[in-house]
């Protein structure tokens, strides 16, 4: 009897066991149903407003709509632009559609555009350009100017003096207004104590239209902090990659600037400028020394390496405080592609040719034959 009063006693507990587990069974399904139907509404809802924000705001709507898009506007402002005017639905989907189509040389204009058009139409009306009016002023800021040379630049080409140009550019409302419309590109680094001047080398090299006759001097420099941030904008990821500042990426390209000729293999010369940086060597690069020192010279003199400053590369170690001119796109590719090199020397001759040493030995053969004895 004790027996099979035991074998009941273990058959209700493995029933009530079995019975638990099924239980368990179902509540484990049912939750994992349930996730399954919330996870695919996400992505079913994330898909069809996807699918509708590329669809025109309105195909049946023909009424046309004015827009004006400035000179120096980014793709962001653009696509801002449009949005504000009901012309897309999403600015960001846009954004990102441009840059999945590759687009770009938009131009300045005033454009008539309907809710009804799609994408491509847009771009296409952007692209082709209602310009304004006829140019009717043209600055061209080259590669490898200081904010100084650039104001004298400004004034050689308008009415405005040279000291007032240079003064709206180190001015602090000024900046300020720059820094709300472009805050991923001028940092809070820019502010640094350390730092000469906040906008030096953030006025990108290039060709400016303006359509007035008499455009304010904000209204000709605005235009070249947007270019700067145009092109810097597509670079951001492998800036990233690099574990860099915007600020110290924007140094170093214009390092390798001041640095580089027309011949000048500038992956080579950044290849030298990190492998320093590496070995914890000062990267002693002539052109923070005379940017320390506010002059143009043919030579630098042993005399101006002792110049005491911050930017002075002969006399601290790494990056100076900010950069030192204006880089052109060539030198900012090169910041971020050096050539794998065990270079630690380069050597500009007056030919325009540039010599890559390892050693200090080679380099002060190499200067001996090209430089001391000339």
């Amino acid at each position: 009897m004790k027996e099979d009063s035991k074998k009941d006693s273990f058959r209700k507990k493995l029933l009530e066991k079995q019975s638990e587990a099924k239980v368990v069974r179902k509540i484990v399904l049912t939750v994992f149903i349930l996730l399954v139907i919330a996870f695919s509404g996400l992505i079913g809802g994330g898909y069809l407003y996807i699918k509708s924000a590329l669809q025109p705001v309105d195909p049946a709507d023909q009424k046309t709509v004015n827009v004006t898009i400035p000179i120096g506007s980014s793709v962001s402002m653009i696509a801002k632009i449009l949005e504000e005017n009901q012309l897309i639905k999403d600015d960001r989907i846009f954004k990102y559609y441009i840059k999945f189509k590759n687009e770009s040389d938009f131009q300045a204009g005033d454009y008539e555009l309907k809710k009804s058009m799609t994408f491509d139409d847009i771009i296409l009306s952007l692209k082709k350009g209602k310009v304004m009016e006829e140019v009717a002023l043209q600055i061209t800021i080259p590669e490898g100017r200081q904010l100084k040379e650039i104001s004298s630049i400004i004034a050689n080409n308008t009415t405005y003096d040279e000291e007032d140009i240079f003064k709206k550019l180190t001015d602090k409302t000024f900046i300020d207004a720059m820094r709300d419309k472009y805050p991923d590109l001028l940092t809070n680094d820019l502010f640094s104590e350390k730092v000469k001047y906040a906008l030096e080398g953030y006025l990108f090299p290039a060709t400016y239209p303006y359509y007035t006759e008499n455009p304010t001097i904000e209204e000709i420099v605005e235009p070249m902090i947007g270019k700067m941030h145009e092109v810097v904008t597509k670079y951001y990821a492998q800036i990233q990659e690099k574990d860099m500042t915007i600020h110290e990426f924007v140094t170093m390209s214009s390092l390798i600037e001041e640095e580089a000729t027309a011949k000048a293999d500038r992956e080579k010369i950044s290849s030298v400028f990190y492998n320093r940086l590496d070995k914890d060597m000062m990267l002693q690069t002539d052109p923070t020394v005379l940017y320390a020192l506010g002059e143009h010279k043919d030579r630098v003199l042993y005399a101006d390496l002792e110049v005491e400053s911050p930017y002075n590369t002969y006399k601290v170690t790494g990056l100076p405080p900010g950069p030192i001119a204006n880089a052109g796109e060539m030198s900012m590719v090169a910041a971020l592609n050096p050539e794998e090199t065990d270079y630690l020397y380069f050597l500009a001759t007056k030919e325009g040719q540039v010599i890559f040493t390892k050693t200090l030995d080679e380099h002060n053969k190499e200067k001996n034959t090209h430089i001391t004895n000339q």
